[in-house]
């Protein structure tokens, strides 16, 4: 099963490089999407249109890719969906409902990575919305902020093994893990 990742806002695919490295260290193969810089609901379009074989592939990205993604994966159906860092609010101001009203769309399983000091994703509010989604998982780590780099090993596996375990993952309550 092929993963697709988008790069945040400030990025470029490049910049995806290191998870598509450490993916394919692990057996999966994943590309990295280059994105518009715009409104995440404007790059819809550009991101479905660099994925192959949209139901059967995991989609995905870092921050601004990951929202990209989210709207992606609320419109059509896709295997699985994996966020990095989701951009649950602009630092210092929550706006919760904006960021997620379309999430209770989403119906593949849902794997999101956050750091638990993240000004773009208060942990409180992040377990909150997490809800949401029909069939979710969120692992956190303690004191690292918006980039998951200092811990893109573990992560990587993490991802890895969700990607491995879609085939035999049935719906239900989200699950809510500290690292």
């Amino acid at each position: 099963m092929h993963l697709y990742l988008g790069h945040g806002a400030a990025g470029s695919a490049a910049t995806m490089q290191p998870w598509v490295e450490a993916l394919g260290r692990r057996g999966i193969p994943a590309t990295a999407v280059q994105l518009p810089k715009r409104r995440a609901e404007d790059a819809v379009a550009a991101y479905a249109a660099q994925v192959a074989d949209l139901a059967g592939s995991v989609i995905g990205g870092h921050s601004y890719g990951g929202r990209v993604a989210s709207f992606l994966a609320a419109q059509q159906p896709c295997a699985g969906l994996v966020l990095l860092s989701y951009p649950l609010h602009r630092p210092g101001a929550p706006h919760l409902e904006v960021r997620t009203s379309h999430w209770p769309a989403i119906r593949c399983p849902v794997l999101l990575l956050s750091g638990e000091s993240d000004p773009f994703a208060r942990i409180d509010l992040l377990r909150e919305a997490v809800r949401r989604l029909p069939n979710a998982e969120l692992v956190t780590w303690p004191r690292l902020g918006h980039g998951l780099l200092p811990a893109r090993d573990d992560a990587a596996d993490r991802i890895a093994g969700f990607v491995r375990s879609l085939r035999g993952r049935g719906s239900g309550d989200p699950v809510v893990e500290s690292m």
